[in-house]
């Protein structure tokens, strides 16, 4: 535990608020920082404290004084792929250069630790699946790199300030709380299971299946599906072990070591639904690889921490459940 509280920056969005859950039920103090952009007040749980503000604001740092601040876990950002493709200067701007102002904060007002949402998309199109942690990272989109250009600034001011951090890059993170407290509840998600019970729950008339041409075993792409809730207990832990070896840092991959293909998701859906989504085949999204699956070795060696909700049905029924009982909230 800490003396003071944990700071998480994009606590009002989907995996931050998730973060927020997991760290309130293991005993941590929590403000939340977040713009609401595209975050809801209502998804922060009222045991934490939200301020209203966005992470490049210089006194940000006042807040890390007046909470006595002794960690960062860093969720804020922008995540679509083929939107950081379009528009390369709203990535670098929202994430990389945002991060580094926080970063910078956070040296100035003596936060020791930080944990920080990278993703797997900084492995680029891998040469061989699972990716470790020491495989090349050769970004194929905006988004990647301005993760990967946030983890080396990480990198170099643990070097020189007393810092430590640890980068959790994600898979892909799907579901929702199991007992109903928060889930994705962003309009216009792009996250596959998202829109597929979305469909299912009659939101959408149809999925959209982008590139059938992979090479792949059925053509579609492939990835490794972490449940949300997982992800957040492994945040947990990263924040114990920064605490207990204030000396080390930690790149971690965070995901299950299998991956599915995107008809294999769907199928999922239409077992746990009992429906049949209407699926429409289509090309290629600028930016995807064929398949991305974790080799998850590290963090299960590194973390006190084992995932408890490896079940990709499990992770359809729980998002099903998000949103049905969005649908009962009118939203």
């Amino acid at each position: 535990m800490i003396d003071g509280k944990v700071m998480v920056t994009g606590g009002a969005g989907y995996i931050g608020s998730h973060a927020v859950l997991a760290l309130l039920d293991a005993g941590y103090r929590v403000v939340v920082v977040d713009n609401l952009v595209t975050g809801f007040a209502w998804a922060v749980d009222p045991r934490a404290t939200l301020v209203e503000m966005a992470v490049e604001d210089p006194s940000i740092r006042d807040v890390m004084a007046e909470h006595c601040v002794r960690a960062v876990m860093h969720f804020a950002g922008s995540v679509v792929v083929p939107e950081s493709v379009a528009d390369p200067l709203k990535y670098y701007r929202n994430n990389t250069a945002a991060t580094r102002t926080l970063i910078e904060s956070a040296v100035a007002a003596g936060v020791p630790h930080f944990i920080f949402s990278s993703t797997a998309a900084t492995y680029g199109a891998p040469d061989k699946v699972p990716v470790a942690e020491g495989d090349p990272t050769r970004p194929i989109n905006p988004y990647g790199m301005s993760k990967l250009m946030s983890e080396a600034m990480l990198r170099d001011v643990a070097s020189a300030h007393p810092l430590n951090y640890a980068c959790l890059r994600y898979f892909n993170v799907a579901g929702a709380d199991p007992q109903g407290r928060s889930g994705q509840s962003t309009v216009g998600a792009t996250h596959l299971i998202k829109i597929a019970v979305e469909a299912a729950t009659g939101k959408r008339a149809a999925v959209s299946v982008f590139g059938t041409d992979f090479p792949t075993r059925d053509g579609t792409g492939v990835r490794d599906y972490i449940h949300v809730s997982d992800l957040a207990e492994a945040h947990v832990a990263a924040l114990k072990l920064l605490v207990e070896r204030p000396g080390d840092s930690h790149i971690l991959n965070a995901g299950y070591g299998r991956g599915f293909s995107v008809l294999e998701v769907l199928d999922a859906v239409d077992r746990v639904t009992n429906l049949s989504i209407e699926r429409r085949l289509g090309g290629r999204r600028a930016g995807d690889p064929a398949e991305l699956v974790a080799d998850n070795g590290a963090i299960l060696r590194t973390l006190d921490w084992t995932p408890r909700r490896d079940d990709l049905d499990g992770i359809v029924r729980d998002a099903l459940a998000w949103e049905r009982a969005l649908a009962e909230r009118g939203r």
